[in-house]
């Protein structure tokens, strides 16, 4: 074991290294700073033309923390420094979008953009990628094709169950052939660690930290598994503490029906623009037109590969849920294909929201997390006779939703049937958390058990709201919280469950979204994969 002066010693050479002023709260002691596997992190220019201070690194930590001295793996991290003068600084903020394995590394140069300029200065914004994702190493690929289009369809109705449960179990096993040493060690209490030893390399006693969708509970799980080494955090739009997530995806089923709903009468209320009808059920019914017709007839997709069928026309639909701002494009896909037999905006929207881009490890991530942490049903009758009540009350989604997870019915390694990591919130500083009422990936239930399982915690409640993570989409009332506790930890002072309410932002203006001329060069120069995440269209932190 090392003496303790030495490891003193390596920890204050970190973090002259990492340069994050100690001003943030006492200096680091030696089991604070102790050496658990991770390694030592050497930062250097990211040669960002956009954000030219940006520095990027990467560091070595256990694949299993239960034998920090054996096999390691590396986690790519980004950093904007601080630049407010020393005694100012107030430590690094951790950031992570969600996923499970979305990558932070586009965080520290976007939100500390999103806040006054006196605030973002006093902070370190460390973006990370989850172990096994993106630009960390390894990047965890199983069956690289395996959203190719066209895929079966997914509707238990059009008799593509055999299909589906075979591209799932095929799934399960390519993963457990070439990553069985890896996915275990992939969970929320794994990529937890990990933010653990990030703090330690950084050579800091405590913590900033927000997360948003699975990034809330990630920070949950970092809080109860480290609560001293938290000095604030902030959880936008979040994930029950206890909820199973088989439970959870059924959650998700019904909100996206009432978000869908919600669309089909804004769309309704347009008739003059979108020429669908005058009533919600109306529009309904051209959807279903719309896939009924792509079941015979499947759209050209490019320059994404393949064709767009009837699953592939639903995932371009269901990010709707999500983010409002997609109505206009969505319902403009309708329009075109039935009062104009124009396929062009129904091309354009898959390549912008649903055409797979580069594998980047994350569905990998979300299969190893979410598959491991609670016990799953593994029988497919009990899956089949289940969903169909579900699917009854919401059919928009249930199907494509179960089959999205239908791995986990395969997956090589059995679920803890002791459930997720429990959540007390003992020991912790106040939490400031915000939700959604119509958050459809992380149901407005959530944000309440989240409240009541962190006790001190404040809860900003965006009423009408319907935006996957609710921040910095402009709206002052939410901002300007965040940023009054980034500032110095001020709270809001409501009592009750609901500290602070907020108005949501208006229903987008309803617009026929003209597609460009169809050449050949409009077509190839058209974007394919996920939108930037600073884009307004754009889905963050995708809980799916």
């Amino acid at each position: 074991m090392r003496k303790a002066i030495a490891l003193l010693a390596a920890a204050a050479a970190v973090a002259t290294l990492s340069g994050t002023s100690a001003s943030a709260a006492s200096g680091p002691d030696a089991a604070d700073l102790a050496d658990t596997g991770q390694g030592k992190l050497v930062w250097n220019s990211c040669n960002d033309a956009a954000t030219p201070a940006l520095q990027c690194a990467m560091l070595d930590v256990p694949v299993d923390y239960a034998d920090p001295r054996g096999r390691k793996i590396k986690i790519k991290l980004n950093r904007l420094p601080a630049t407010a003068p020393k005694d100012k600084q107030q430590g690094p903020i951790l950031l992570n979008p969600g996923g499970p394995g979305d990558s932070g590394l586009w965080m520290p140069a976007y939100i500390s953009g999103q806040i006054p300029a006196d605030v973002a200065s006093t902070y370190d914004w460390i973006g990370f990628d989850p172990r096994g994702t993106n630009g960390s190493d390894p990047h965890v690929v199983c069956d690289a094709h395996y959203f190719d289009a066209e895929r079966p369809d997914y509707q238990l109705s059009q008799g593509t169950s055999k299909a589906w449960l075979k591209k799932a179990a095929g799934y399960a096993a390519d993963c457990a052939a070439d990553w069985s040493w890896l996915l275990p060690h992939m969970t929320t209490v794994d990529n937890a660690r990990d933010m653990d030893s990030i703090r330690r390399a950084l050579g800091v006693p405590k913590i900033n930290f927000y997360g948003g969708s699975w990034g809330t509970s990630l920070g949950s799980t970092y809080g109860q598994l480290f609560p001293s080494h938290v000095r604030r955090m902030v959880l936008d739009s979040i994930v029950g503490p206890t909820i199973s997530w088989y439970d959870h995806n059924i959650l998700q089923d019904k909100e996206h029906q009432r978000r869908f709903d919600a669309f089909a009468a804004w769309t309704a209320k347009a008739d003059s623009v979108y020429h669908l009808g005058t009533d919600a059920e109306a529009v309904k019914k051209a959807y279903d037109q719309v896939e009924d017709a792509l079941r015979k007839t499947p759209a050209d997709a490019a320059p994404a590969p393949g064709k767009i069928g009837p699953a592939e026309f639903e995932d371009t639909f269901y990010g709707g849920g999500y983010n409002f701002l997609r109505w206009p494009r969505m319902a403009t896909v309708l329009s075109a294909y039935l009062t104009q037999h124009d396929t062009r905006p129904l091309t354009i929207a898959y390549n912008k929201y649903a055409a797979p881009g580069t594998d980047d490890g994350t569905f990998p991530a979300y299969n190893a997390a979410q598959c491991t942490e609670n016990a799953w049903p593994r029988d497919w009758e009990f899956w089949k006779k289940d969903q169909a009540k579900v699917n009854a009350v919401a059919p928009f989604y249930t199907y494509n939703n179960m089959w999205y997870n239908a791995a986990c019915m395969f997956w090589p390694y059995q679920g803890n049937p002791a459930g997720r990591l429990k959540i007390t919130g003992k020991g912790l500083p106040p939490v400031l958390l915000f939700q959604a009422t119509e958050d459809a990936a992380t149901p407005y239930e959530g944000g309440l058990a989240m409240h009541d399982a962190l006790p001190g915690s404040k809860l900003v409640v965006q009423n009408g709201g319907s935006f996957h993570e609710i921040l910095f989409h402009g709206n002052a009332c939410l901002d300007d919280t965040f940023t009054a506790y980034l500032r110095d930890g001020s709270l809001p002072q409501g009592k009750g469950r609901i500290a602070k309410t907020c108005a949501p932002e208006s229903d987008p203006t309803p617009v026929y979204v003209t597609p460009p001329p169809a050449t050949a060069k409009a077509l190839t120069a058209a974007p394919t994969g996920p939108l930037a995440p600073s884009d307004p269209e754009a889905l963050r932190g995708v809980l799916r």
